[in-house]
């Protein structure tokens, strides 16, 4: 599938892959998608007339929690954790070699991108935890005696989210369409450069900066929305995950950051299609200008993000709107309503992936200089592949992870728009994006057989 597939040196049988981890119809598993999205919506209009997710009321408080959560033990402890693996990924991009079995490659593109998503599903934003550029942040400013809460300047609210879809993007660029993403140097120049803007960011605008703009704790905090624990009064409290989505703040850029996470995925099923690779192949002149390829990929996944954020936005604007709503508001209000969708083509694009490649990383990590090694004591063990073995088990859980998602999304949405919209439009109001989410769940699912 993608170039980390290659980095694992994992073999096709072994990929994630598409048509041929689902041996069931994909005519049959679009339709029952889409039949499960009309009979969500259907139900929903009938039987949920009131909202039901309150910030203020939803959730069970938990002194317990709250105490452990806020104590100096916790937070130092997932410091700890987040730096040693941060220093071994450094030492092994630094000193190890231009191999493909350096780890790095694997912590970079499997661990950090791909774990962060069920971490921050089951634990809540752990990025925020264990963030490397946090951690030497607040050092510094221990150091120089001054408050990393306060930066220099007042981070702009119109900013927003937007300086974290644009780091998003260059990521998902790198891994998905730069031709040298499987080269220690270019992956490293990445990496450090994210690091020197996110120091100058904390350094200048305070934690503000990596809440709003650090682009892997922006993706964490919405994936932990999804998470069943939340805050409320400084108190941990635990919620409806569908509760706990509810109260993401609606920001500029909100919708640029979801489009990016659900527009590159499809993409990455998009580049191995056999239509894709027919047509970069079977185009002459594509094939004897290695950089049209190029800029045809580039071209794809920018369309592929631009698009999912148009077809929402026009969604969410075909409506009527309260008096005193702004419709042009709409889009990054409903933007909470992707998250689910985004988890669940994630479980179906990444899992097996996801739990192979991450094992043949662990193990690689255990040899971080590629000289026959095992500092960890991992470098014996071998890779489990009994998920890609059960390949029906596999279809049935990317299949109902992406309908599920839909789901989710649509009860995220309509629960939402009961409060925004005007009572004669709250179902019609709807229907458009309804209309969109049923076009993304058979583009994703198409997508997904067609890979």
């Amino acid at each position: 599938m993608s170039l980390v597939a290659v980095v694992a040196q994992t073999t096709s049988a072994h990929g994630i892959g598409g048509a041929k981890d689902l041996p069931i119809s994909p005519e049959l598993a679009i339709a029952g998608a889409v039949a499960a999205l009309t009979v969500s919506f259907t139900v929903l209009a009938v039987a949920w007339r009131t909202p039901r997710f309150d910030e203020a009321t939803s959730g069970l408080p938990s002194s317990g929690l709250t105490r452990l959560v806020d104590s100096t033990a916790w937070r130092l402890g997932w410091r700890v954790v987040g730096f040693a693996i941060f220093a071994w990924a450094m030492f092994a991009a630094v000193a190890g070699q231009d191999l493909l079995t350096n780890p790095f490659f694997g912590m970079f593109y499997v661990w950090w991108w791909v774990g962060l998503v069920p971490l921050s599903l089951f634990l809540g934003p752990v990025w925020k935890a264990l963030s490397p550029v946090r951690t030497i942040n607040a050092a510094f400013a221990k150091i120089s005696g001054s408050d990393p809460e306060v930066g220099v300047f007042t981070y702009p609210e119109r900013l927003g989210h937007w300086p974290a879809a644009v780091g998003l993007f260059a990521f998902v660029w790198l891994e998905l369409v730069y031709p040298f993403s499987t080269e220690l140097g270019p992956v490293r120049l990445w990496a450090a450069a994210y690091l020197a803007v996110m120091l100058l960011g904390g350094a200048l605008f305070g934690n503000v900066f990596y809440e709003r703009a650090d682009p892997f704790e922006v993706y964490s905090s919405l994936v932990a929305k999804m998470s069943p624990w939340g805050r409320r009064d400084g108190q941990v409290v635990i919620r409806n995950p569908l509760a706990n989505l509810d109260t993401v703040v609606a920001r500029p850029g909100l919708v640029a950051v979801v489009a990016v996470l659900f527009g590159s995925t499809g993409f990455d099923s998009f580049k191995d299609s056999q239509r894709w690779v027919k047509f970069v192949q079977g185009n002459d002149f594509i094939v004897s200008h290695s950089w049209a390829d190029d800029l045809a990929d580039n071209i794809a996944l920018l369309v592929f993000c631009a698009g999912v954020g148009l077809i929402f936005a026009i969604g969410t604007m075909a409506t009527g709107v309260s008096s005193g709503e702004r419709r042009i508001s709409l889009p990054n209000k409903f933007a909470h309503s992707v998250v689910p969708i985004i988890v669940g083509y994630i479980v179906a694009h990444y899992l097996s992936y996801l739990i192979e490649v991450g094992q043949d990383t662990l193990i690689k990590a255990s040899d971080p200089l590629s000289d026959g090694s095992n500092y960890l004591g991992t470098g014996d063990w071998s890779v489990n592949y009994w998920l890609s073995y059960h390949p029906t088990l596999l279809a049935n859980i990317k299949v109902g992870a992406v309908v599920l998602g839909h789901v989710l999304g649509v009860i995220s949405a309509h629960d939402r728009a009961i409060k925004l919209l005007p009572q004669r439009h709250q179902l019609t109001g709807q229907l458009p994006l309804l209309v969109a989410m049923v076009a993304f769940t058979v583009g994703g699912l198409y997508l997904l057989f067609a890979a």
